[in-house]
Parts: C-alpha cells; sequence; structure tokens
C-alpha cells in the first residue's frame, strides 16, 4: 500500500444548498477523491459501518476527539471511510454530533473495493463492507498504513480494533513531520 496512490472515484455526496426549497436543503455533488486528497495531508480511516456498535462507540467518536491533535501534528484533515450512502451517513454524524471528521460515503463500495479493502460481512447481514483501516496520504499517496489484523469474508474475528486508533496515526504523524 505504501507510495501507492488512492483510487480516484467518484463519492456521491450531500451538501447543504440555502437555495433548495423545502425541509431537506441538500442537492448531490459529486466528490472525485483524487481531487479531495491532491495537496494535502490527509488522515483516512474507514470502518465496516454507520450505526454499528465498535463504529459509534469508538472509533468514529475517537478519531473526533482526535482531531485537532491530528491536525495539530500535521494533518489538513480527517475522512471517515464507510460503505453507506450519503443520507446514512449524514444522520449517522448528526446522531454521533461529529463536528471536525468529515464523513465520505462510499456507497457502492467503489473506492473500498478498489482499496482492497471491500470484506463481505454477509455472516451479519451486512452484505459488503470495509474492513477496518487508516491511512496518511499525502498528495493524493499513501504514506502510512495501518490495518486491523485478519481480513476476511467469513466473519472470523471479534471484530478486531486497535491498530486504527487514532493513536497509532497521531504517532506516526508526530515521528513524520512535513517536510
Amino acid at each position: 500500500m505504501l507510495g501507492r496512490s488512492i483510487p480516484d472515484v467518484t463519492l456521491k455526496t450531500r451538501v447543504r444548498d440555502d437555495s433548495v426549497e423545502g425541509p431537506n436543503p441538500f442537492r448531490w455533488q459529486d466528490v472525485p477523491t483524487g481531487e479531495l486528497f491532491a495537496g494535502k495531508r490527509a488522515v483516512v480511516f474507514s470502518l465496516p459501518g454507520a450505526f454499528t456498535p465498535t463504529c459509534s462507540t469508538e472509533q468514529c467518536p475517537a478519531f473526533e476527539r482526535s482531531s485537532e491533535a491530528l491536525k495539530a501534528a500535521g494533518a489538513d484533515d480527517v475522512y471517515c471511510v464507510a460503505v453507506n450512502d450519503a443520507f446514512v451517513m449524514y444522520q449517522w454524524g448528526k446522531h454521533l454530533g461529529i463536528r471536525s471528521v468529515k464523513l465520505l460515503p462510499d456507497g457502492s463500495g467503489d473506492f473500498t473495493r478498489r482499496m482492497g479493502m471491500l470484506v463481505k460481512k454477509d455472516h451479519l447481514g451486512f452484505g459488503e463492507r470495509s474492513w477496518r483501516y487508516a491511512m496518511v496520504v499525502d498528495d493524493g499517496r499513501i504514506v502510512a498504513w495501518f490495518e486491523e489484523p485478519g481480513i476476511n469474508d467469513a466473519g472470523e474475528d471479534d471484530d478486531p480494533y486497535g491498530e486504527t486508533s487514532p493513536e497509532p496515526v497521531l504517532d506516526w504523524l508526530k515521528d513524520n513531520p512535513r517536510e
């Protein structure tokens, strides 16, 4: 993974637009990941899904709490990618009170598939989802990689979480300042 360019796919997002009338003032906006990650250092973490236990009680809130420290250590932005649609990601962020982490919907799993991290979670009725990973991306290139052990399609794990927590990412950023 190290040194590889991140996949350039288009994510289907929703953005607030006050010119849109009615109770749902949002419009669709395509976000090409190649453009999104160009020219900046970003922390990106991915998880199995919005509203799931470890993702909602541990991983996403931990990155939200750590976002200022990650930025102080050199990250321009902190992103969470999940194989969920824009509506689910919006409601999940609202439910969690997310203010700093930017939630990216990978509704079709195209980004996750091209990352090589799409796994089957059929044993839980989830279908295809992301394995937990985190990375630091510099101008579209992966410069640091963190992945939970035991990637598999059969549910032969207890949903590991530790390697992809903010602490190892923060330590890497501190040890590898921008040049």
